[in-house]
C-alpha cells in the first residue's frame, strides 16, 4: 500500500487523480497505463489527470470525491461506491458493503 500511497500523493491525491490512478496500479497496470485507463473512463486527457482546477470541477460533476466536504457532495463509502462504478473495478470495502447491507 506504500507504493499507491506514494503515488497518490505525488498526483495530488485526491485533489487530482492520485487516488483514482493508485487504485488502478494496485491492480497491476504500470503507472502510464493506469493513467490512460483512468483518462479514458473519465473522458479527458492524461495531462488533464494532473490539473487540480479540472479534476475540482470534474470531481464535482461525477460526484465522486473532493477534499473539501461540500454539503450535499459524496463523501465515504457513497464516493468509492461510485469510483468502483466509473472505473469499473472491485474494492472489497464497497463489495462487502452491498453485500452487507443488502443492496446486492
Amino acid at each position: 500500500m506504500a507504493f499507491g500511497h506514494e503515488m497518490a500523493s505525488g498526483m495530488g491525491g485526491v485533489r487530482t487523480a492520485g487516488d483514482l490512478v493508485s487504485r488502478i496500479v494496485s491492480r497491476g497496470k504500470k503507472i502510464h497505463e493506469a493513467k490512460a485507463y483512468v483518462a479514458e473512463k473519465l473522458g479527458v486527457s492524461v495531462f488533464d489527470l494532473s490539473d487540480e482546477y479540472r479534476m475540482k470541477e470534474l470531481r464535482e460533476e461525477l460526484n465522486i470525491g473532493h477534499v473539501l466536504a461540500r454539503h450535499g457532495a459524496a463523501i465515504g463509502m457513497e464516493a468509492k461506491i461510485r469510483i468502483a462504478k466509473l472505473l469499473d473495478i472491485n474494492i472489497n470495502s464497497v463489495n462487502r458493503f452491498m453485500k452487507k447491507s443488502g443492496l446486492v
